[in-house]
């Protein structure tokens, strides 16, 4: 399956070419803002990563569809990757596997690539997860068989009090959600930084790197960026203040962050 496995959708006509890639694992669409806020200035492509089938899904298999995709629609061209969460990951791995394909990178809420970050994500969890809300949790187990309800029911009770700070909404545009490839992704996602090809592997990546992460951001934005920089010495981190995972919800830090992201697509910050 190639390209045409992939929904993508288009914004924009003009501009710098670039291409926003959803979290996750499997939760394709909410990434719709940020290419609405990028349309008049640049030539934006959303695309759908590949839902789970027979074969599991691996970072490998999401390289290769991003690889299809920009061979096809970019004419030669250079795209820059702004990726979230997860799709920040992915951007990674694709630029490193690809550099002479990637022109720039933008890291939203960038994930974890070492046991330390993890425990400072996991602990942040903990201390945010009260006991309602773990009540809450617990019964989506019971009131639903569906794997891909169950996800997509968790991110929404998650994201007030876990994952943000002030929300101008709380309306992801999440279009579904994709349980078994978000597992399957994920494993393979940690045996490959187990293993040690992540992030090591990123010392090929030669663009340049901008981290934007939230101060909320339960994923510890300080402590992936030190993780990266002995691969990655030219990343540039900004941590927006008031912030939590999805800056361009957030009431206090969207502006900030559209501000700072237009400028760094089109003229390099």
């Amino acid at each position: 399956m190639g390209e045409n496995a992939l929904r993508v959708r288009e914004y924009g006509a003009a501009g710098p070419l670039v291409f926003v890639l959803h979290g996750g694992p499997g939760s394709p669409g909410h990434m719709a803002p940020v290419a609405r806020g990028l349309a008049d200035i640049c030539h934006v492509l959303e695309p759908f990563e590949r839902r789970s089938d027979r074969e599991p899904l691996t970072v490998a298999r999401h390289v290769a569809d991003l690889r299809e995709l920009v061979e096809k629609r970019c004419q030669g061209d250079r795209p820059a990757l702004v990726g979230s969460s997860w799709g920040a990951m992915l951007a990674l791995a694709f630029a490193a596997k690809h550099p002479e394909l990637v022109r720039r990178i933008a890291l939203v809420g960038c994930g974890t690539f070492g046991e330390e970050a993890r425990r400072q994500f996991q602990m942040t969890l903990g201390r945010r997860i009260q006991p309602d809300l773990q009540q809450k949790l617990e019964r989506i187990a019971d009131e639903s068989t569906d794997p891909d309800e169950r996800l997509m029911r968790a991110a929404r009770l998650l994201l007030p009090s876990v994952y943000s700070y002030d929300l101008l909404t709380q309306d992801t545009e999440i279009a579904s959600c994709d349980a078994k490839g978000h597992a399957e992704t994920w494993s393979d996602m940690l045996r490959r930084q187990s293993e040690g090809e992540y992030p090591a592997s990123f010392a090929a990546i030669k663009a340049p790197v901008l981290m934007l992460h939230g101060s909320h951001d339960p994923h510890p934005g300080r402590s992936i960026a030190a993780s990266l920089r002995p691969y990655l010495p030219q990343l540039e981190y900004h941590e927006l203040e008031r912030c939590g995972h999805f800056p361009w919800l957030e009431r206090h830090a969207r502006e900030d962050f559209f501000h700072r992201l237009r400028a760094w697509l089109v003229h390099g910050g």
